[in-house]
């Protein structure tokens, strides 16, 4: 069972911690890369080895990240996985690691693995929590690592539009750019950049939308078939997961992208009252309430559709009975 610790335990568990590992999920986003690279160089300034580990190739916008960085071989003490809400997220990968020492999160929905955990649901983003946990352990705040850390919070969060951004996230990200983060060329590569490939499969994305259950599900397809027509990249088939919540009337947003190693990821986006963690979970996923995901092991699209909206509509009836 975990131990729950507070901000000051975390920062003393760290301060007395040795050989360090810090893990990211597969699939890794902007929060797990930008908490995790932040945490591995604020931790080399207190003369720390640190290593991180990414189960999956890092994606090119967030490669800059790890400019610099050299590896000492040494075999682990202190094993830290931060954004993790579940272990089974370490994909294949899973099984290396038997032990996790402490995880650091912001997942309401996450599922308790390691020995201690830090988790603060109220975060718009774990780099948050990574923020004040450079505070706690008076580590120096570098160009670089506010870099990180915005890249954490502003892709989490929509670049600061979606319902999860509070005033403390903002005044956080003030921070950081007092620290030095270039907001500017960020939210260019992140939220306004995108290449001729993604706009082919964006288009097939909007051919594939479909609108079911009165107006309030949305939901599309990305296959390898069309990955293989385009030449895009997962990576970029991330920003297709909002288009189908931008529906007027569309409270549930689901976006099926069928994987390499087989079977479907099912990216749910919602709107008040609906719960896009309570839809993951049913599936065995997890999430948050307006953001959240999930496998679907089958290699049948139709067939992840309807166990999709099998789930979906199990939401939906309860947000009927509760009006």
């Amino acid at each position: 069972m975990t131990q729950s610790i507070t901000l000051a335990e975390t920062a003393a568990f760290l301060q007395a911690a040795e050989d360090i590992l810090i893990l990211t999920h597969a699939n890794p986003d902007g929060d797990t890369l930008g908490s995790g690279f932040a945490l591995l160089r604020g931790l080399r300034s207190m003369a720390k080895r640190v290593r991180l580990f990414c189960p999956d190739e890092i994606p090119p916008k967030f490669s800059f990240m790890a400019d610099g960085i050299k590896y000492a071989n040494y075999k682990p003490k202190t094993i830290v996985a931060v954004d993790l809400a579940d272990a089974r997220l370490l994909g294949d990968a899973q099984g290396d690691f038997p032990v996790i020492h402490l995880c650091i999160d912001h997942h309401a929905a996450s599922r308790p693995y390691a020995e201690k955990t830090y988790n603060v649901p109220e975060a718009a983003a774990t780099a948050e929590l990574i923020f004040a946990l450079f505070k706690e352990l008076n580590a120096p705040i570098t160009p670089t690592i506010a870099d990180c850390l915005y890249t954490g919070i502003s892709t989490d969060t929509g670049c600061f539009r979606y319902s999860n951004t509070t005033a403390q996230t903002l005044r956080v990200a003030a921070k950081l750019l007092e620290y030095g983060a270039r907001a500017a060329e960020l939210n260019r590569r992140y939220f306004e950049t995108k290449r001729k490939a993604y706009f082919s499969l964006e288009r097939m994305a909007l051919e594939q939308l479909r609108v079911l259950e009165r107006g309030r599900y949305a939901v599309t397809a990305l296959t390898r078939a069309m990955y293989d027509e385009c030449g895009a990249s997962e990576d970029e088939a991330e920003r297709i997961a909002a288009i189908p919540r931008q529906v007027e009337g569309v409270l549930v947003g689901a976006t099926l992208k069928e994987l390499k190693s087989g079977g479907f990821k099912a990216s749910l986006r919602s709107y008040a009252p609906a719960d896009a963690s309570a839809i993951a979970k049913r599936l065995g996923g997890g999430g948050h309430s307006r953001a959240a995901g999930c496998n679907i092991e089958t290699t049948s699209l139709e067939e992840a559709e309807a166990i999709l909206l099998e789930a979906v509509r199990e939401e939906l009836a309860g947000l009927d009975g509760r009006q």
